[in-house]
């Protein structure tokens, strides 16, 4: 039988095309953010699932994390001082909920930290923007006769947010319309008054509308409503185009008119992404009837309070689970494996036993540098840091492709509004920095002066605190790295059996067959990766090649460094030089080692990969290191 499954009805252009409106906080780190997503009790144990801001060396990001009783969220957060007094003292399952020591508590589904209003007011803008551009786009790309009604939904999780006559979601609504409906671009469309243009579909008690599980007797009287008014709302002569709900309307509803989809919900919801993209996801339906295979006008907008990409993450698991369908490339086949075995004599083998015998040796190293060499430095990297932005609300648009390999994204577009936060708290900025540079108070207050950048601290500390830090920390690195000095330890080197007791076992997808190398085939990580050892293999100037193992470490003053790849080159009538590759991606830094002398010469994969367009036998110094 013939299987029309979510993805091959998406690229067949029978369904619409997915946009996602991603609206999120950017730049504002300045609040213990906590999102508690569950609380899970087992035979053995409670936890819960939680949202919170972590630390990486590469700025504070926003990560799942699992709590258990104890737990201590400023050790979780990478030492943020924000979370201070914020360990977990109990987890309710009963009443889905976390107790904080310092008497905080979060209620699944619930938010603390950033003003989540912030955030659905500029959704609220967003999906009204959207709905009017939509409008002027189907005006131009349709005919007079031809034409069809544009219809923007609402889920909201509060009824009374909208009900009210001053629900914070209908102020909202009604400020952006006014607003945007009243700009000279949209007054060919001729939009009607706010009070037609809105209405809600709600479940009924005897005191009006309510809040509801979307699955009562209450919402089967809502569904039937829209039901009764669906071809109304379809009708361009009808002024109605924004609807409310507070159920996801159940899957027996959709309307294939509605081109903008907007989830308002303070508590983060267990709303399907398929379920939510179901009510406007079938092809649109003109004036007379017809459905519309207009590309440019067939796309859904869903306006969410989360990252595309996590939108798009989503979709593709719901998508693998309820739908059956296999994104390959996407999921290994964890039976699908191939182990790499060492080649036959590789004890014995010259290049690699000349090679080892260069890099097996354990080191340690020393470090000397002058506090106002460091102070000068560092003055000079935070004057140049990046500038500090106030906190802001950030939409990025992304369209959301399927293929067989999986659902994707493309960016669209990217716009930021003020947040409105309000005054931010300032921090301890030199005792955060101490801590993560261990220099003296006194040396991080003439750095601060001196680069003349602390008014910036009242715009966003956290960010303030994240590129100072970081600029200290390179600085710090760079006087390290002109002032080490390596030496041998006596009688400790690497175990070359190492080699034989550490199994290398991969993906089949991922394993590629190799020539001149200590295992007869290697695990890559990406497809530059396959093609540069692709080219090592099949060369006849390299002699041997090794990608290093993980255990392959060498201490350095900022962590310990693994490189990537060991090759012994030899071009016609000169002697085999190693050359050590850190890291195979666009550009390498690659190391040439002469003797006891290391050199690092900056070379672009491209002129790797023609070795003679790159002059390998100029001096280098150890500065260079």
């Amino acid at each position: 039988m013939y299987r029309l499954d979510p993805v091959r009805a998406y690229n067949l252009g029978l369904v619409k095309q997915i946009e996602v409106a991603s609206v999120t906080d950017e730049y504002n780190f300045n609040a213990p953010y906590i999102e508690l997503q569950n609380v899970r009790a087992t035979k053995t144990k409670i936890t819960a699932r939680a949202v919170v801001d972590v630390a990486t060396s590469s700025g504070v990001v926003r990560k799942a994390v699992t709590l258990d009783r104890g737990a201590d969220l400023e050790s979780i957060s990478g030492g943020r001082e924000l979370y201070a007094g914020y360990v977990v003292e109990e987890i309710n399952a009963a009443d889905g909920y976390v107790q904080f020591a310092n008497g905080i508590r979060v209620s699944a589904g619930e938010r603390l930290g950033n003003d989540p209003d912030a955030i659905l007011r500029v959704q609220v803008h967003e999906t009204v923007k959207y709905h009017l551009e939509k409008e002027l786009s189907v005006r131009k790309a349709l005919p007079e006769g031809k034409r069809l009604k544009v219809l923007s939904l609402f889920f909201i999780d509060r009824v009374a947010n909208y009900y009210n006559a001053d629900g914070k979601i209908r102020q909202w609504f009604v400020k952006a319309y006014e607003e945007l409906s009243h700009k000279p671009q949209y007054a060919v469309l001729n939009l009607p008054p706010v009070d037609q243009v809105h209405n809600g579909y709600f479940a009924q008690s005897k005191d009006g509308p309510k809040d509801t599980s979307g699955t009562s007797a209450a919402d089967d009287a809502a569904y039937e409503l829209i039901i009764r008014d669906k071809e109304r709302l379809m009708d361009r002569n009808e002024p109605l185009r924004f609807i409310f709900s507070h159920s996801a309307l159940r899957e027996g509803w959709d309307n294939p008119n509605v081109f903008i989809i907007c989830t308002l919900r303070e508590s983060r919801s267990e709303l399907k992404k398929r379920q939510e993209i179901g009510r406007g996801l079938r092809l649109p339906v003109d004036e007379t009837g017809v459905r519309v295979t207009n590309e440019s006008v067939n796309r859904l907008t869903v306006v969410a309070n989360e990252s595309y990409r996590t939108f798009a993450a989503s979709l593709q698991s719901e998508i693998e689970t309820e739908a059956g369908v296999s994104f390959s490339d996407k999921i290994h086949d964890a039976r699908k494996t191939k182990k790499a075995r060492l080649v036959k004599g590789w004890r014995d083998n010259k290049e690699f036993l000349e090679l080892w015998d260069r890099i097996k040796h354990k080191t340690r190293y020393s470090v000397a540098y002058d506090t106002d060499d460091l102070i000068r430095k560092s003055i000079e990297a935070l004057a140049h840091m990046p500038s500090i932005h106030a906190p802001s609300i950030r939409t990025d648009r992304g369209l959301i492709t399927m293929t067989d390999q999986g659902v994707d994204t493309t960016p669209q577009a990217t716009t930021e509004s003020a947040s409105g936060y309000g005054r931010i708290p300032i921090p301890d900025l030199i005792g955060h920095l101490q801590r993560e540079t261990e220099l003296t108070r006194n040396t991080l207050a003439r750095i601060l002066t001196g680069s003349k950048r602390l008014p910036e601290v009242a715009v966003n500390p956290q960010q303030f605190l994240y590129h100072a830090t970081r600029a200290l920390r390179m600085a710090l690195n760079e006087l390290m790295i002109e002032g080490i000095k390596y030496e041998r330890i006596d009688g400790e080197a690497w175990d070359m059996m190492l080699f034989e007791s550490n199994e290398i076992t991969g993906y089949i997808s991922r394993m590629l067959e190799v020539k001149h190398s200590l295992y007869d085939a290697i695990e890559v990580d990406s497809a530059t990766e396959r093609s540069f050892a692709s080219a090592l293999s099949q060369r006849e100037d390299i002699r041997f090649f090794l990608k290093l193992p993980r255990w392959f470490q060498v201490e350095t003053p900022i962590g310990k460094y693994n490189p990537d790849w060991a090759i012994v080159k030899q071009n016609d009538g000169e002697e085999p030089r190693l050359y050590l590759v850190r890291e195979t991606k666009g550009t390498d830094d690659i190391y040439q080692l002469r003797g006891s002398e290391w050199g690092k010469i900056r070379c672009g994969e491209a002129h790797f990969k023609a070795l003679p367009d790159v002059d390998f036998n100029r001096a280098v110094s150890a500065d260079d290191v």
